[in-house]
């Protein structure tokens, strides 16, 4: 009933303007938890559908707290901090704190704000911040993320096989 309701009175043109919305979100100087409130909301609204911890997990750009100890990066206090649960099997593990991480890709070269936790599926992720705030375009057929950073395109994909 309630897909036969939207259907027949909200305008075709309303989902579009949703979904761009959605896409256009920032994190800015929001907080993890209000950015994830907001993102969750406009999901919400969009009829899109993800499990939580694909969406909290998309919501923060997060380094590992050993790759900050081996390279010796100095953190900083995180502004907001909040709690995660599906990081580690330990339950519940409080985010206290950020780093700056300078970091290349081929001739791509940046930096990154990241929240530092303990994790051992990789390094650093970077999700929805990272994304968004460098208009990062994603082709999900090949796989490939496309830019223009300081005036140059930016294509990333992943390695071939070996």
């Amino acid at each position: 009933m309630k897909a036969i309701m939207r259907k027949r009175f909200i305008p075709t043109h309303y989902h579009r303007e949703l979904l761009r919305k959605l896409q256009n979100l920032t994190q800015g100087s929001m907080s993890v938890e209000d950015y994830f409130k907001e993102m969750e909301l406009a999901m919400i609204r969009a009829n899109i559908e993800e499990d939580q911890e694909t969406t909290i997990a998309s919501c923060t750009n997060v380094a590992s707290t050993l790759m900050v100890q081996k390279l010796g990066l100095e953190t900083t206090k995180h502004p907001h901090p909040y709690k995660l649960q599906w990081l580690n099997d330990g339950g519940e593990l409080k985010v206290t704190k950020q780093v700056l991480i300078p970091f290349s890709i081929g001739s791509y070269k940046d930096e990154v704000l990241c929240d530092v936790v303990p994790m051992h599926a990789t390094h650093m992720l970077l999700g929805r911040p990272w994304q968004f705030d460098r208009k990062v375009m994603h082709d999900g057929y090949r796989n490939r993320y496309s830019f223009t950073y300081d005036g140059k395109k930016h294509t990333l994909a992943p390695l071939s096989p070996q």
